[in-house]
This record gives C-alpha cells, sequence and structure tokens, in this order.
C-alpha cells in the first residue's frame, strides 16, 4: 500500500469531487438502509392488525408499502448515480493526468534510460498499469466508501433493534476479515507476475511490428509466433492462477453470508417465543443481510483491485523516481557563435563498460566544417552524441564558445542545432509535417518547403507523389526507399537554419551523384554556421577543412584530404581502396 500513497496528491486535487461522492455514498445508503426498517414496522403492523376482512384497509398498507419503497428506491438510486458521476469521473481525470505525468516524464529522461529499457515495457505501464491504478482510484475507492458507510448504518439500525441478533449474525464477518487478510498478500505477489509477463508481451509484439520486414525476409515467421505464443502461455499461466485465487472468494463469501442469514432466521425465531424482538424485525434483519452480501462480496473484488493497483503504481514509481542524469541547469539565453572545443574527453559507456573515447582533442570555430572518419565502431558517433549532451563524458571537458557544456543552456544549445541521425527516423504523418517537426510552423511557407526540399535534393521525388507534400508516410517512413529517407531527414535538419549542423553518415544509402549534389548545396550556407560530418566515405568529407581520423577511440590522424593523403596513412588506406572499388564499379 506504500505505493499508492503516491496519489494522495490527486486525491487532494480533486477533493471536492471526492468529497462530494462520499456525502453522495452516504446520502444513498442513507436511504437504502431505511428500506428494510420501513418493511419490518409494516410487516408488525400487518401481523399486529386485522385485515383479513377488511379489503380497503389491505389494499391502502400495500399501496403505502409499495409507494414509500419505491420513492425510497428512487431516492437512493439517484444518489447512487451522483456518487458514481463524482468519483467514477475524478478516477478518470486521474488517470489523464497520471498519463500525461508519465510522458512528460518519459520526455526528460536521457539516452541511457531507453536503452536499458524495452519500448513494450514503457508502452505497458502508460496504458495497462495506469488503467490498473485507475480501477483503484474508481471502482475501488467508490465500493470502499459504500461498504464503510453501508455497513456503518446497517450495524447502526440492527443493534437499535437487537444487540443480540447483531452479534450472532456479524460471527461470519470476523472469519472473512482473515480470509481477506490471508489471501491479499498471495494476490500481489501474483498481480506483479501479470504485470510484468504482460510488459515482455508488448515488447515482443512491438518489436514483431517493427522489424515485420526483417522477419519476412529471414522467413522467421514460425519462430516469432512460437516465442509469442510462449510468452502468451506463461501470462495466460500466471492471470489463470490469479483467477484461481480470486475466484475462491465469491463462493466463500457467499457462504458466510447465507450462514449469517441461517442465524438471524433461527436465533431470531428462538427470540420470538420470548418476546425480545418481533417476527416484522427477523425480516428486517433479512432485509440488512441481503443489503450487506454485495458490499461484503466486493471486499474479495476490491481487494483484488487495490493489490493489483498497488503491483501497478510500484512499477509506475520505479520510473516516476528515476532522476534524469542529463539536465538543464541553465536558463540564461543563449546565441551560440559557433566555437566547440573538446578538451582530452574520454567516454565509457554505462551500460556496456565499453570505452568509446580515449583522450579525444579538436576545435572548431564558426564557418568551419569539420570531418570524422573511420571504421565501423572507431567512436564517431559518439563525439556527435556527446556534443548534443545524450551522455556526459567520463573524462576531460567540451565547451561551447568557451563554456563548459554542463554550464551552458541545452535547451538553447539544442534549438540552435540540426541534427541528422545515422538512423533515420519519420513520423506516420505527412511529409509536410515530417519537415517542420524542428520548427514552428506558422513560420514555415510552402515556398520555404519546396527551397528546402530542393537543398536536399528530395523535391523531385515529393512531386512524384499524388498528394506531394501531404502524402501520409507510413510507420517510420516505410513507404519510401533509404536514399528519401535520408534526404527528407536532412531537410528537416536544414528546414531549421541551424547555426549547427551535424551530420551523422547520413548519405550512405544515396549514390555518389546524389551525394555531391547535397554536400554542395550544405556547403553554400557553410559560412553561416559549424559542420561537423561523419561518415565511413572519404568522397563524403574530403572538402572538410580539417579531417579527423579515429580508430579505437582515438584521433590516429588530423589534417585536410590532401595533407592526410600525403601522410600515407589509415585515410590514404582508406580513400584508395574506396577509389578502387568504385573504379570496379564502373567497369
Amino acid at each position: 500500500m506504500k505505493s499508492l500513497q503516491y496519489l494522495n496528491k490527486y486525491f487532494l486535487k480533486y477533493k471536492w469531487r471526492f468529497g462530494l461522492g462520499i456525502l453522495f455514498t452516504v446520502v444513498s445508503n442513507y436511504f437504502g438502509a431505511k428500506m428494510p426498517v420501513f418493511i419490518g414496522d409494516k410487516v408488525n403492523e400487518i401481523i399486529n392488525g386485522d385485515i383479513a376482512n377488511d379489503v380497503n384497509t389491505g389494499f391502502w398498507i400495500a399501496f403505502q408499502i409499495s409507494a414509500i419503497y419505491i420513492g425510497l428506491s428512487v431516492a437512493k438510486g439517484f444518489f447512487l448515480f451522483l456518487m458514481r458521476q463524482t468519483i467514477i469521473v475524478m478516477s478518470r481525470l486521474i488517470e489523464f493526468d497520471m498519463k500525461n505525468e508519465i510522458f512528460a516524464h518519459y520526455q526528460k529522461l536521457d539516452q541511457a534510460f531507453f536503452k536499458r529499457n524495452a519500448t513494450g515495457d514503457l508502452m505497458n505501464r502508460i496504458s495497462e498499469d495506469v488503467s490498473q491504478v485507475r480501477n483503484y482510484t474508481g471502482p475501488g475507492m467508490m465500493y470502499s466508501v459504500n461498504l464503510i458507510a453501508l455497513f456503518a448504518m446497517c450495524i447502526t439500525q440492527m443493534v437499535l433493534i437487537s444487540p443480540t441478533l447483531t452479534l450472532y449474525v456479524l460471527i461470519p464477518l470476523p472469519i472473512m476479515s482473515l480470509m481477506v487478510y490471508k489471501v491479499s498478500s498471495r494476490m500481489s505477489a501474483l498481480s506483479t507476475e501479470v504485470q510484468r509477463e504482460q510488459s515482455m508481451l508488448s515488447t515482443i509484439a512491438q518489436e514483431t511490428f517493427a522489424g515485420i520486414r526483417v522477419i519476412k525476409a529471414y522467413n522467421r515467421t514460425k519462430e516469432t509466433a512460437e516465442k509469442f505464443e510462449a510468452s502468451s502461455d506463461q501470462y495466460k499461466k500466471n492471470n489463470m492462477r490469479l483467477v484461481l485465487v480470486n475466484a475462491f472468494f465469491m463462493p466463500s463469501i457467499m457462504f458466510l453470508i447465507g450462514l449469517s442469514t441461517l442465524l438471524d432466521v433461527y436465533i431470531g425465531g428462538v427470540m420470538t417465543f420470548d418476546k425480545q424482538i418481533k417476527l416484522g424485525e427477523i425480516v428486517t434483519f433479512i432485509f440488512f443481510v441481503n443489503q450487506l452480501t454485495w458490499p461484503f462480496v466486493s471486499i474479495g473484488w476490491v481487494t483484488s483491485i487495490v493489490q493489483r493497483a498497488a503491483a501497478s503504481q510500484k512499477r509506475i514509481n520505479e520510473f516516476l523516481n528515476y532522476e534524469p542524469t542529463i539536465a538543464n541547469s541553465n536558463d540564461e539565453e543563449m546565441d551560440f557563435q559557433g566555437e566547440i572545443s573538446f578538451k582530452n574527453v574520454s567516454f565509457t559507456y554505462p551500460d556496456t563498460g565499453v570505452q568509446a573515447l580515449k583522450n579525444v582533442s579538436f576545435s572548431i570555430k564558426k564557418g568551419d566544417t569539420l570531418a570524422i572518419v573511420g571504421h565501423t565502431g572507431s567512436g564517431k558517433s559518439t563525439v556527435l552524441t556527446l556534443l548534443m549532451r545524450q551522455y556526459d563524458i567520463t573524462n576531460g571537458d567540451i565547451f561551447i564558445d568557451g563554456k563548459a557544456i554542463k554550464n551552458i543552456n541545452l535547451d538553447a544549445f539544442r534549438n540552435q542545432s540540426g541534427m541528422v541521425p545515422q538512423d533515420v527516423f519519420l513520423f506516420s504523418d505527412s511529409i509536410a509535417n515530417n519537415l517542420k517537426f524542428g520548427v514552428k510552423e506558422d513560420e514555415i511557407t510552402e515556398e520555404d518547403l519546396i527551397n528546402i526540399t530542393k537543398e536536399a535534393h528530395i523535391y523531385h521525388n515529393i512531386e512524384d507523389f499524388p498528394e506531394k507534400f501531404e502524402t501520409v508516410l507510413g510507420e517510420r517512413g516505410v513507404n519510401l526507399s533509404g536514399g528519401q529517407k535520408q534526404r527528407i531527414s536532412i531537410a528537416r535538419a536544414l528546414l531549421r537554419h541551424p547555426k549547427l549542423l551535424l551530420l551523422d553518415d547520413c548519405l550512405s544509402a544515396v549514390d555518389t551523384e546524389t551525394e555531391e549534389i547535397i554536400l554542395t548545396n550544405i556547403n553554400k550556407e557553410s559560412s553561416n554556421r559549424t559542420t561537423i560530418v561523419v561518415s565511413h566515405r572519404v568522397s563524403t568529407i574530403r572538402n572538410a577543412n580539417q579531417i579527423l581520423v579515429m580508430e579505437n577511440g582515438e584521433i590516429i590522424e588530423t589534417g585536410t584530404h590532401t595533407s592526410l593523403l600525403e601522410k600515407n596513412g589509415l585515410y590514404a588506406e582508406m580513400y584508395n581502396k574506396q577509389l578502387a572499388e568504385e573504379k570496379k564499379s564502373t567497369e
């Protein structure tokens, strides 16, 4: 239950709705508690009166009973409706707030967090787990309040009639409480297992849908289906174990309620011989016992809701209590001037322990184009990752305009940067909205889109689509080729008119002719911005002002294209090898 204390702030936020819900519950149960008393009084009136030969009197009493009972039922139902409209609506508002809070928190977390946690698990906590918590704040809370109010009013009326009979009738209830206590701990453990397997199931499904082309290409649909079936079977087994424990409540509680009714009839009947109570009061007790049946039957269900909610809230709290390691500590305005400096920067990935960079040092000035080249795994992309401060460096310093990167306004710096990642991601939206993703839409005209897509050499492809810029892309841009996705991603970054442009091997899927056109267009505006290009293709970076050659996380060569060829080192080797491959491919 400690995990559910997190929800207290929401109950406080909606205290007026919750308070009115409690008030309506009390009023509804007040009318409900009066109904058995009224029936009992009328039964005594019938028994004590002589209506056998008086049809009018009998008809009048029957009419009274019907009219007043219907009136009390309508009043009870009306306030029951108001109770649901306040408490259940409150639970939906809490659900809305929680999902927004979790989603907002997700967006604050650093890249390391998302590498450690599966997408399916993240989705499950914001959907399935929040739904379980909603059941606690809505139905669970409503039935709990209803039970307390009804129990208090019914027991009060029963004690006023006969404390002795009340005691006998309530004998089964402590047994019921002990049973609930014993079973609830078991339900909590089973609920945690169910939610864990649900996350695994979501992860498998998400990865399957995202990688369906690879699965079909390798003809692994059968194996994937078997993997999903195994996880689904385990989820079913965990759920069935929970259902079995939960199902134990209903017959047990019904038996105990039946036992209460039996005690009422037997003990009450004996007490009538001594004139301790009247027959009408036995009827009243039977009505009270029946009224208490559903609230006490709901104890098992509410307990299940609470245990599931506690397990789910615990999982939600695990993420909400996770503090991002990367946070913006400076809100001052920043105007990036284009100077970047790495001083003996070393970095080890925290999750894998792999050292990606070792004592890397270089400097860039405004208008410069820095190129980083090297084999796969040499640390090229890590330089850009650290520059965008998606991770914090292990050792050394990174300076932006002479100021340590940890002390700058990170949000402002990123807003003035444009990055084209190696792994292109496009949203399931129109081409226009994908292009305008990083800018304010009202500041962009169709002419701007045309000019920027021409610069990225993708406009002629967009013109071929029937809907042109309004063409809706499939998930991750599935209806585009790899080169088209890369060029739209480049256009998206250029549309921001960034002062810092980062290109992370983003021309790997285009031919050399298209690559040359794009680079030429980008270089026309290079004097107004700082550009860093990462590539394994020498043709992409040969016109850069400065070229860094990396291997095993270290800079082993630096210079211009011409000076590096004269050194006859790794750069010259890569260049000659790629030149030979291009020559061979044209023959």
